[in-house]
């Protein structure tokens, strides 16, 4: 079972001191707590876990804190969709929205390389008014001997010239928990001129103790990428060990699964899941078309079919892009070949926000179809 607080409750008042008091003591219940800070109020979530079932709902309702109560399913217990669950979606990071009605787009670098590269990419962002980018310090590679990434020792540059050009979130992937403590002793050192988002990689996604390490903080949002060999179901629960460790800031991001059957692309597409995972979940839902397709290559149309892919997550609801730009693709240090080119940034934002209009023309084509019927 799940209860509800009225926005904005102070942990320190009365009313919330009875209702823990009370929630505490139920028999064979442990409960956790999870508060969620909105663009204009805080919410406080308390999930009742064990033997809930005697539980009466108005009994929970009654209580002086609580606002409403919800009964839930064993699926997806904090991130999932439940019956007469009117929680909202999403969550605000360092002034940006994510939710699943909204779209953000990460351009930018796979793996920092030199300061030059970062200074153009971010320029270009900047002149594009955009706010976020992708940018890897850590970079888990198949090959031993392949660029790990510089690590630590880039972050001080690259969070300067992030906030030197207004970028506001950086989605860098950590494939350990002290990278969490690197980036956050950096940021605090500068004075916190831009924010992180910490993404789990599609390697990682079920490594369950860097999972619950990240979800035992709170300070930054996490983009989880979806295992390239699992299911579907064994990824959003991946999901789930960071929304139960503390941290439901999650996005999702869908990436392409490892398949000869996906050829001749890297992965096989999986962007027809965008919309089954927003039913699913209350997990906005992010597309990675780079890692999907994993080329340059081009339809007859003179589209490539990264954009195509890109097209097909976008106009079917998805709510992040996290793609890969390089100003020098030839000298990249990782995944250079599928890199977009900084002249076709302009048209590629012009391709997403035209196909995001259209997914909202879309929902409003069958709003009219469901009021129709409801006539």
């Amino acid at each position: 079972m799940l209860a509800i607080l009225h926005p904005n409750t102070a942990l320190d008042s009365e009313a919330y001191r009875q209702t823990m008091e009370y929630l505490e003591n139920l028999p064979g219940v442990s409960i956790r707590v999870h508060e969620i800070q909105g663009a204009s109020q805080r919410l406080t979530e308390i999930y009742l876990l064990g033997d809930t079932k005697s539980l009466e709902k108005a009994e929970i309702e009654a209580l002086p804190a609580v606002e409403r109560a919800i009964r839930i399913s064993e699926d997806y217990r904090i991130l999932g969709r439940h019956k007469d669950d009117q929680r909202q979606s999403g969550f605000t990071y360092n002034g940006v929205e994510f939710s699943q009605n909204n779209l953000n787009i990460f351009a930018g670098l796979c793996a920092v390389d030199v300061p030059e590269h970062v200074e153009m990419m971010l320029q270009a962002l900047e002149d594009n008014g955009e706010v976020c980018t992708r940018m890897g310090a850590y970079k888990p590679r198949t090959n031993p001997y392949s660029f790990q990434g510089h690590g630590k020792g880039c972050l001080p540059w690259v969070f300067e010239k992030a906030g030197k050009h207004g970028t506001k979130v950086i989605a860098m992937e950590i494939t350990h928990e002290s990278h969490i403590e690197e980036i956050d002793t950096c940021l605090e050192k500068l004075g916190r001129p831009t924010g992180v988002m910490l993404q789990v990689g599609t390697r990682n996604t079920q490594n369950f103790e860097l999972l619950k390490a990240i979800g035992r903080q709170s300070t930054y949002p996490v983009l989880l990428k979806r295992g390239f060999g699992i299911t579907l179901n064994e990824s959003l629960n991946a999901a789930e060990y960071l929304a139960s460790e503390g941290n439901a800031n999650v996005i999702f991001c869908l990436r392409g699964m490892k398949t000869e059957a996906g050829l001749p692309h890297r992965n096989m597409v999986d962007f027809a899941h965008v919309p089954a995972v927003k039913r699913l979940t209350r997990m906005p839902v992010c597309v990675d078309p780079s890692h999907s397709v994993g080329s340059r290559d081009q339809s007859p149309d003179g589209i490539l079919d990264v954009m195509h892919a890109t097209a097909q997550g976008v106009i079917a609801g998805a709510n992040m892009v996290l793609v890969d730009f390089h100003p020098k693709p030839e000298k990249a240090l990782v995944d250079g070949p599928q890199a977009l080119l900084m002249s076709e940034l302009p048209a590629y934002l012009k391709d997403i926000r035209l196909c995001h209009e259209t997914w909202k023309k879309r929902q409003a084509i069958y709003q009219r179809l469901r009021e129709t019927t409801a006539e």
